[in-house]
């Protein structure tokens, strides 16, 4: 199977910059996987096509202000991090560029000195180990000089941080939103309840496979960067009540897939708990868990 085989085209000027002001009011395509059948539809009906008794399964990890850009200390040369995951108070795992200033040992500054990093360590596909120096609350220190980490096809800088968020964004951690719930509203969340559908959340955050290409030709051969999930007791047992009771599983985003499918045994059952996600799902892979998936379009 060849990266070639999954290449289509997609006109830049059919990429949206900005989102609409009612995230509910976005197009909507529909493909039955049984039949081949398209439809097009906007996103407040995406109710239409759930049934009482159906699990709707979102991930309810929160974007960080991910982005910095600072100097080098010595030089003034620019330089670009993107924060992947904490590893202690101090340390994380970045991407940054350009590369080549960053040699273990080199040293940066962001904002007006609140915040410094040092390179500590280089690891796999060129990501450093940083060690931060600052006063205070990290996480104040980033909501100040951070900027939301917008796929490399967003170009227009967004003013509203809490717009790159879902409406049920609760656990802080992600470096990219999980986009396939963005266009949820809480009355629409209330009204799918009210149909008789369970609403359960689980977390992944969302790491450094959103922003590294598929580059190798044979798709078999690419390692899938890890990702941390966690799935409470209550949440599997509504999973798995829903299952046995001939409901659909519906994930929402390739993130609540990536998290069922890792979850799920033998039995066709999710298993609570928390871990590190390196599945990777491509053509030819057989469902354990999930019955159907709500992404860029709406597959059941």
């Amino acid at each position: 199977m060849k990266r070639k085989d999954f290449y289509y085209d997609l006109p830049e000027e059919l990429i949206a910059q900005e989102p609409l002001n009612d995230r509910q009011m976005s197009r909507l395509m529909v493909l039955n996987k049984n039949t081949g059948e398209i439809r097009h539809d906007v996103f407040k009906n995406i109710i239409e096509y759930l049934n009482p008794g159906d699990c709707l399964v979102l991930n309810d990890t929160k974007v960080i202000p991910a982005r910095l850009f600072g100097v080098k200390e010595d030089t003034g040369g620019k330089i670009e991090f993107v924060l992947l995951h904490q590893i202690n108070k101090y340390e994380w795992e970045v991407i940054l560029k350009p590369g080549k200033r960053a040699k273990k040992g080199a040293r940066f500054v962001f904002g007006n000195g609140e915040l410094k990093a040092e390179i500590k360590e280089i690891v796999n596909d060129g990501n450093r180990i940083v060690k931060f120096e600052y006063n205070g609350i990290f996480e104040e220190v980033l909501d100040q000089l951070g900027e939301m980490p917008l796929p490399h096809y967003i170009t227009k800088k967004l003013e509203n941080k809490d717009r790159y968020q879902t409406v049920y964004a609760k656990n802080k951690g992600s470096a990219a939103a999980p986009t396939a719930g963005l266009h949820f509203t809480h009355g629409l969340l209330e009204a799918i309840r009210q149909k008789g559908i369970e609403v359960v959340f689980i977390t992944l955050h969302v790491g450094l496979g959103t922003f590294r290409p598929v580059k190798v030709e044979n798709i078999t051969e690419h390692k899938m960067h890890s990702e941390f999930y966690v799935l409470s007791d209550e949440s599997a047992e509504k999973i798995n009540a829903c299952k046995q009771n001939g409901g659909r599983i519906i994930a929402v985003g390739t993130t609540s897939c990536r998290t069922l499918e890792t979850a799920a045994n033998k039995k066709g059952l999710v298993q609570p708990g928390s871990g590190w996600t390196d599945i990777f799902i491509f053509p030819g892979y057989a469902f354990k868990m999930i019955d159907a998936l709500i992404d860029a379009m709406f597959i059941y």
